[in-house]
Parts: C-alpha cells; sequence; structure tokens
C-alpha cells in the first residue's frame, strides 16, 4: 500500500468505509481507550477537530482494549462514552486491534512507515497518534503522552501542504 486512503475500515456504527472517502485531507489517527489515564485527550481531539475541521483536517478514533483492557465496551457503549463525557463529532471507528496477528491493516501500514522510538513499530499504548498529510502518506508519530493542543504547528503544516 502506498497511502493511507488504500485502505478500509468499520465505522463505530458497523458501515464500511473506504478512507478513500477522505482523499485530499490531512488525517489525525488515533487509537482511543475510554478507561486509560489519556482518555481525558479525547477533549484535545475534539478542540483540534473543531479548530481545523473547517480547513480540512480529520480526526479519526480507533477504539482498541489492548492495554489494559481500557476499552471495555461494545461500539454502543464506547460511542455513547465518547458523545455524552467528551462531545465528540470527530468519526469514530469500530473496535480495532493495533498490535499483533489481527492488528488493522491499516495500523500495520502506519506503524511500518512511521515507527516509533529507536525504530520499534509496536504501538505502546492507548492515544499513540499518527499525522497522515494531504496524499495519504504518514508525515509524523506521536506518543501518548504528546497531548493534542501541542499538536497544532504540525498540524497547520500538514494542512498548508498541497
Amino acid at each position: 500500500m502506498n497511502n493511507a486512503y488504500e485502505f478500509s475500515a468499520r465505522t463505530i456504527d458497523g458501515v464500511d468505509l473506504p478512507l478513500a472517502d477522505y482523499r485530499g485531507h490531512p488525517l489525525l489517527i488515533v487509537n482511543v481507550a475510554s478507561k486509560c489515564g489519556f482518555t481525558p485527550q479525547y477533549a484535545g481531539l475534539e478542540a483540534l477537530y473543531r479548530k481545523y475541521h473547517g480547513r480540512g483536517l480529520e480526526v479519526l478514533g480507533f477504539p482498541c482494549d489492548q492495554f489494559g483492557h481500557q476499552e471495555p465496551g461494545d461500539e454502543a457503549a464506547i460511542k455513547s462514552f465518547c458523545s455524552l463525557t467528551y462531545g465528540v463529532s470527530f468519526p469514530m471507528f469500530a473496535k480495532i486491534e493495533v498490535n499483533g496477528a489481527q492488528a488493522h491493516p491499516l495500523f500495520k501500514y502506519l506503524k511500518e512507515a512511521r515507527p516509533g522510538l529507536l525504530g520499534s513499530e509496536a504501538i505502546k499504548w492507548n492515544f499513540t497518534k499518527f499525522l497522515v498529510g494531504r496524499d495519504g502518506v504518514p508525515i509524523m508519530r506521536f506518543a501518548p503522552t504528546d497531548k493534542p493542543e501541542n499538536l497544532e504547528a504540525d498540524v497547520e503544516a500538514a494542512l498548508g501542504s498541497v
């Protein structure tokens, strides 16, 4: 695969969605969880989405239960939690795995394209973030500890690319 737009994923509502629908838009792709110490980052992700969506940014949330069983709910519970607790309006997807043999192909691609510290491809925890350019090619990988509000300069740069 040459870019993120060549993948598809099931939405939180159970619809298979080709990421080609987002072609030409920078993407911030995040593995999320509802019971994690980083869960309050939902507020920052939503703030980024609201601030930059009009300029083309898409934030895509992918719930994952591979880290400390911090996403125990089903899609309905996750959707309700995100909406009621953080007012999430950015696209959310069905629960996936990001590591191992059953890892979603999108995350296999992202990890290979943008390895982490010391070249490690494994995702270490929830709220790992990948910024993808308008061309669908991953630009940067951010650690779970990187707060969404600290990504604005990189988001601005991705929005400026044509």
